[in-house]
């Protein structure tokens, strides 16, 4: 039986330094209908073998050891104290996999893969326990931080478009599930529809599972898939040959590959960083509607542990989908069952635990993992479709003027180029475009400080320059 909660208070926990552990069944109950999301959402997580495979030149089974390392790591936030839904820096990957382009699937590329993470790992938690992290984004001009994302979008779009892309094979299944699921998520229409239409209500809840499904049984209906071979039994990761493509076992490479992987560790904090900022307000939005309990969100102990699960996949499993603080999809779907009340859902942490234990028990059940095996690459796919479309969407609308959009713009389609070297060119040519372009002399500051002086209700921030 699980502690009660008092009306108004957080969670019961234990308390551990900065963190505040909370276990299934003792601090929180089982969710049913997470558990149910968590038995088909997990083939998302899955959906990163094919990278493992083709960057990495893992073998399926050893793939599979990495996806049970990312699984417990995946439970690290809620049992510390952190109300989101964790998942992969998404919008980073094509920016990832543009940076192991430059380096031969096998040793050199896993050397490469612990490298960035274990960047990426010391950026979050310096950042996060001296606060600097929150100054240094908002020191970053707009124009650059909105092509970053754009630019992720556009990569993720033309990486699965492109001759030879996951869509030009299977294009059929992918392109009707794409549909689906952006309908389900971001089509005006179908909100409105939802609020009279229970099975409408249904898909909303299901997220891009809906279209997944569909893709999937298309995919087999019309040859692009191969049917399942379904197997019986518990699943059996290749923790040995796991260890062939650890850091223990490749060595560790000189000063270069650090140097190379600075530009994109930074990139995808930044990304990462935007995640943590949605997930603040979905959680402070939803916390608004449910004073039966006080929800904390600590940003601090966000980026700590976030940091954490970095340091870990660097060490115990190289992982091209880095380890972000939000899966924006599952977190949204979360929170809107959680704002029905106490009796949809007990707590935001009994929602988000359970889902995850539940992905987490679902990698050993092999029935379900030989079923969703000749699909995975839909999972993939979609998944990065469906970013691109929110990385374009968010990233234009951060946009105010005229030369924000124009100097966007161009570190966007560098940053899309594909080239390893792409992402240290977007950066450069954002900063010296925006020296060149945006940055106002000392004397249009303070013309603009005096205009705003002068009349208050005028926003110096939204002239056109």
């Amino acid at each position: 039986m699980a502690m009660n909660r008092k009306y108004g208070e957080e969670q019961p926990y234990w308390p551990a330094g900065p963190f505040k552990i909370r276990l299934p069944f003792i601090h929180y109950r089982w969710e049913i209908p997470e558990m149910i999301q968590g038995l088909f959402m997990f083939v998302v997580g899955l959906g990163m073998i094919p990278l493992l495979e083709q960057y990495l030149g893992m073998s399926y089974d050893a793939a599979i050891a990495f996806c049970v390392i990312a699984g417990f790591l995946y439970l690290l936030p809620v049992t510390l104290g952190i109300p989101l839904v964790p998942g992969w820096i998404t919008p980073a990957i094509p920016i990832v996999l543009l940076y192991l382009q430059a380096f031969e699937p096998g040793p050199a590329a896993v050397q490469a893969m612990f490298v960035l993470q274990l960047e990426v790992f010391i950026i979050f938690i310096v950042l996060g326990i001296t606060g600097f992290g929150n100054r240094l984004v908002n020191f970053i001009p707009n124009s650059l931080k909105a092509g970053i994302i754009i630019g992720a979008g556009i990569a993720a779009l033309m990486g699965e478009i492109k001759v030879g892309g996951r869509i030009e094979a299977t294009p059929i299944s992918l392109i009707i599930g794409a549909v689906i699921s952006a309908c389900v998520l971001f089509s005006v229409p179908f909100k409105h529809i939802m609020q009279h239409n229970r099975f409408a209500r249904i898909l909303a809840n299901l997220g891009m599972i809906s279209g997944m499904l569909v893709a999937m049984v298309i995919g087999w209906l019309v040859g692009e898939y191969p049917l399942p071979n379904i197997e019986w039994g518990i699943t059996n990761p290749d923790f040995d040959a796991m260890t062939e493509f650890l850091v223990f076992n490749v060595g560790v490479p000189d000063i270069s590959v650090f140097l190379f992987a600075f530009p994109t560790a930074m990139i995808a904090y930044v990304i990462a960083f935007g995640d943590i900022l949605v997930g603040k307000a979905l959680s402070e939005r939803v916390d608004s509607i449910r004073p039966d309990e006080k929800i904390e969100t600590n940003i601090t102990r966000i980026h700590v542990v976030t940091g954490i699960r970095n340091g870990l996949h660097a060490l115990f499993a190289p992982w091209p989908g880095l380890a972000g603080p939000l899966w924006t999809a599952a977190h949204a779907t979360l929170a809107e069952r959680y704002a029905l009340g106490r009796k949809a859902m007990d707590s935001i942490y009994s929602g988000g635990g359970t889902f995850w234990w539940t992905g987490l028990i679902a990698l050993f059940i092999l029935p379900l993992v030989t079923f969703f095996k000749p699909v995975l690459p839909i999972a993939l796919s979609l998944t990065l479709l469906l970013t691109a479309y929110i990385c374009i969407m968010v990233g234009i609308e951060q946009l105010k003027t005229s030369a924000e959009r124009g100097v966007a713009g161009i570190v966007a389609v560098t940053l899309a180029m594909p080239a390893a070297q792409s992402t240290i060119y977007a950066v450069a040519i954002g900063v010296v475009l925006y020296l060149l372009i945006e940055r106002p002399t000392s004397r249009q500051r303070r013309e603009e400080l005096e205009a705003s002086t002068a009349n208050p209700n005028v926003d110096p921030t939204s002239k056109e320059r």
